[in-house]
């Protein structure tokens, strides 16, 4: 298991700042924000108004008419990002991709809108009109099942379901599953829509969201002292890794390798970081010696980062207890500041940002970082991208439930 390696060969991005690895790159290191007073419904009577949308999506570019309507948006969106990762990855063939191959795509909440549109049926036409699509658009597994039937991966197949930590866990099963020589190629990351009604009344029922209403695009502050929640995202990203005997061998082209991976749980509480960061720091630790690397090694961090006040806090103790004196050199940033928070998908994503920053020598920013905050006292890289080298990158995800996971990319050398 420890002499397998395995590497990224493609990457698929569809945010609320690009529909694709490359315009979310650009948005991203020029410090764009995706976030917008809410166009799929009229959330004037909510308290928040805005969210970070994914903008002119057509899901007939990826699936006919018929699988789309039949399709939650969260399937949509997974399958758009499957196949830019797909093609990147060399993997588009005419035959099935066969039984070495897994679909292993999270989500945190699934067909959300499907359902609740559903209830809404339901409550106005009665039980004999609901959809016989209802149960199959909300289940949680329906995007990897969706890619995995698009494509042939007849390998272990399933979503991870962790919270926000849902899509590094997804990444980091798929990771273990080449490690034991299970299978050889894994098409995994997440995707979510939940940018309804419902959705966005029970997070602000917990008091999660951001309220700054007037100023969409400065609303995620992570790390600043004037935060006030974070912005509910939508978008997926699915990442094509394979043992790299296998890449090497079909003429693919290794972009980065995965390193590590860490996960662990708080068993604390519902909805905030246990104190201190104890059980991020884990799986921080975790991941970067299962990397065979030391704390010192990393270059750049890509925060959970969520612009909420307990999330930020704790998320710096994590990492101070993690590098000790050496928290203060390493580059920190959370793009999150632009995307908003994409729950499931968000460790995702953020994996393919972690990819594109060791592969272009750059660490996107932490928009909106203007008002120090004494507690969030590290280098979160602000308001402007930094050209430097980077050859280790870490990605942390930490979900409510107290559900941890970091995973940790690396150069790739011969």
């Amino acid at each position: 298991m420890s002499g397998v390696r395995v590497v990224v060969t493609g990457i698929g991005i569809v945010s609320p700042v690009g529909l694709t690895v490359a315009t979310s790159w650009d948005a991203l290191i020029n410090g764009r924000s995706g976030i917008a007073r809410i166009g799929a419904f009229d959330p004037t009577d909510f308290e928040t108004h805005i969210a970070a949308e994914v903008s002119n999506f057509d899901p007939e570019n990826y699936m006919d008419r018929k699988e789309a309507r039949r399709a939650d948006r969260f399937s949509q969106l997974g399958l758009a990002a499957a196949a830019e990762a797909v093609e990147q990855a060399g993997l588009v063939q005419d035959e099935p991709l066969g039984n070495r191959t897994s679909s292993l795509i999270a989500s945190g909440v699934g067909g959300i809108i499907t359902l609740s549109e559903q209830f809404d049926v339901l409550q106005e036409k009665g039980p004999k009109r609901i959809s016989p699509f209802l149960i199959p658009a909300m289940l949680i597994d329906m995007a990897a099942a969706n890619v995995s039937m698009k494509y042939g991966a007849r390998g272990p197949s399933f979503a991870t379901v962790s919270a926000c930590a849902s899509g590094a866990d997804a990444i980091g099963s798929g990771y273990e599953l080449i490690k034991r020589g299970e299978i050889d190629v894994a098409l995994c990351g997440g995707t979510e829509a939940p940018v309804c009604p419902i959705a966005l009344a029970g997070f602000n029922s917990v008091g999660a969201l951001s309220k700054n209403n007037d100023d969409p695009e400065g609303a995620s502050r992570p790390f600043d002292a004037k935060r006030d929640g974070f912005i509910i995202g939508e978008g997926a990203s699915v990442l094509v890794i394979e043992e790299l005997g296998h890449a090497l061998a079909r003429g693919a082209t290794p972009l980065v390798e995965l390193v590590g991976y860490g996960a662990s749980s708080d068993a604390s509480h519902i909805t905030q970081p246990a104190p201190l960061g104890e059980g991020g720091g884990r799986a921080m630790r975790q991941a970067i010696e299962s990397a065979n690397l030391k704390p010192a090694d990393v270059d750049y961090i890509n925060a959970h980062g969520t612009s909420t006040a307990m999330n930020d806090k704790f998320e710096t103790d994590a990492i101070k207890g993690v590098f000790g004196e050496g928290a203060h050199a390493v580059a920190i940033s959370s793009t999150k500041s632009m995307t908003g928070h994409l729950l499931g998908a968000a460790g995702a994503i953020e994996s393919a940002i972690c990819a594109m920053s060791i592969m272009n020598g750059c660490i996107p920013p932490t928009i909106n970082l203007e008002n120090p905050d004494p507690e969030c006292d590290l280098d979160y890289t602000p308001n402007k991208a930094r050209q430097t080298e980077v050859n280790v990158a870490m990605t942390n995800s930490l979900g409510f439930g107290g559900h941890n996971a970091t995973l940790v990319f690396q150069r790739y050398q011969d």
